[in-house]
């Protein structure tokens, strides 16, 4: 059995989009932190970006029915295939100023295959999940890909799990002063 340990998957890249686009510290080191600053050279607004990962946890209660727990992943974890890991994305506003537009594209870890109908994000006025099949270039509500039959007919179909390759988590159209947004998705282990 093929066991991969949380720190061998990468470090999980978590770019900000920002309608400004400045250096982002701390965020090569966002394992060792939990978090990173996103900061606008305008009087606009002071984001704190952090990446949390939690494995799930399936346990009976005392009656024998199933209870789904989630333990927070520190450290070298090792997470096997099957595994579930549930990603929280939460950005917060430390200034005193909203933040506009607050976007977050997040990459499918290699040897993870996104949950589908997984991700959630705050409701917020113009908050949004968009996913991604190509790396990146693009991204779209509802993923699709061509389909050859046997028949050679050519059919749209909704993209597998497997062909997913991000997520854009889009916070709304403000994040006010001092407030916090959150988004999260799943992935399992391959």
């Amino acid at each position: 059995m093929k066991r991969v340990s949380i720190a061998s998957i990468g470090a999980i890249a978590l770019i900000a989009t920002l309608p400004f686009i400045g250096e982002i510290p701390g965020v090569a080191n966002i394992w060792h932190s939990g978090s990173a600053i996103a900061q606008n050279t305008q009087p606009q607004g002071q984001v704190q970006l952090r990446l949390d990962a939690e494995k799930q946890i399936v346990q009976k209660d005392k009656q024998g029915k199933q209870k789904v727990v989630w333990q927070p992943l520190q450290g070298k974890t090792v997470v096997n295939p099957g595994d579930v890991l549930r990603y929280t994305v939460s950005g917060e506003n430390k200034g005193d100023r909203p933040v506009k537009n607050l976007t977050i594209n997040q990459p499918i870890p290699q040897g993870m295959v996104y949950k589908l109908k997984s991700a959630n994000v705050n409701v917020n006025k113009g908050a949004k999940i968009t996913y991604s099949i190509d790396g990146g270039r693009s991204f779209v509500e509802n993923p699709t890909v061509k389909v050859t039959l046997p028949n050679g007919k050519v059919e749209i179909r909704p993209a597998p799990a497997t062909a997913y390759t991000h997520i854009r988590l889009a916070f709304g159209e403000s994040i006010p002063a001092k407030t916090t947004v959150k988004g999260t998705y799943e992935v399992q282990v391959r």
